[in-house]
């Protein structure tokens, strides 16, 4: 593979669901909008049609590679406009998937490098259990083996509380990210820059673009030649900037649709 190659968060970046699209302007005025995932016989996330059309067209001319932290099965739900893609990264770069199918080498190698550098899963998930209020609490979640995460009420976390379960992962290994209504906690080795690195590897691309809107995007963007976040978000709230790296103004699937924009041109000025 020659030329650019696209890597991109999924949700809250590309895709939207309906409490993210942040249709806040006239209703005459809002995008036409086009399904991209079904959860249960029920719509669940969304981008604009112009972004579907410019993602198709990327397709054609780039290598696209979705950088989510689904899982697999998650991921699968979604039904991007275009090709499909030969890589997709899946649950924060701990699956590798190669023409839809994980890969069980890549799969070998980072259990590994999260084994010597973090503290055991099943350490943290009992940290989690102990710290998680069942009053604000609504789920507890271990994601394939790999990392766990709390659907709370954002509103009733207790002051301090993140910053304390923070403080606790660091020291073990791992960090965390709030999502929404999603408190994750993804340990330091499993990242997705580290699978952009594997199919960077594999496919010799050229230049490199990315987008992202949380923290665990980070490492991505920073390993991109070109990148940006919109202007929601973890990286936006915190004011999170880096060379290459540019804040977008847009909020909501506007974002989406102008990250997408902005991959196009830059992909096709080479």
């Amino acid at each position: 593979m020659s030329g650019a190659l696209v890597a991109s968060d999924l949700d809250r970046t590309l895709i939207y669901s309906e409490r993210a699209l942040a249709l806040d302007g006239p209703d005459r005025a809002a995008p036409r909008l086009l399904c991209v995932e079904v959860l249960d016989g029920r719509p669940l996330s969304y981008l604009t049609e112009r972004a579907a059309a410019l993602l198709t067209e990327l397709g054609r001319t780039a290598g696209f590679v979705p950088a989510t932290t689904r899982t697999v099965e998650q991921y699968r739900r979604v039904n991007l406009p275009g090709p499909q893609p030969a890589y997709a990264i899946c649950a924060n770069g701990g699956q590798l998937l190669v023409h839809g199918e994980p890969d069980p080498d890549w799969r070998r190698e980072i259990t590994a490098r999260i084994a010597a550098g973090s503290a055991p899963t099943e350490e943290v998930v009992r940290q989690l259990a102990l710290r998680a209020d069942p009053e604000w609490t609504r789920k507890r979640r271990v994601a394939d083996e790999l990392f766990a995460y709390l659907v709370v009420e954002r509103d009733r976390l207790p002051d301090g509380w993140l910053a304390e379960l923070t403080g606790w992962c660091a020291e073990h290994g791992w960090r965390v990210s709030l999502q929404g209504r999603k408190v994750y906690a993804v340990p330091q080795p499993l990242c997705k820059s580290a699978a952009l690195a594997e199919v960077l590897h594999r496919s010799g691309a050229g230049t490199v673009l990315a987008a992202g809107d949380s923290l665990l995007d980070a490492d991505l963007l920073l390993a991109a030649d070109a990148a940006w976040h919109p202007g929601h978000g973890e990286l936006a709230d915190c004011g999170w900037t880096a060379p290459g790296v540019t804040a977008l103004a847009e909020v909501g699937v506007a974002a989406g649709e102008e990250i997408v924009r902005r991959f196009h041109a830059a992909a096709a000025a080479g």
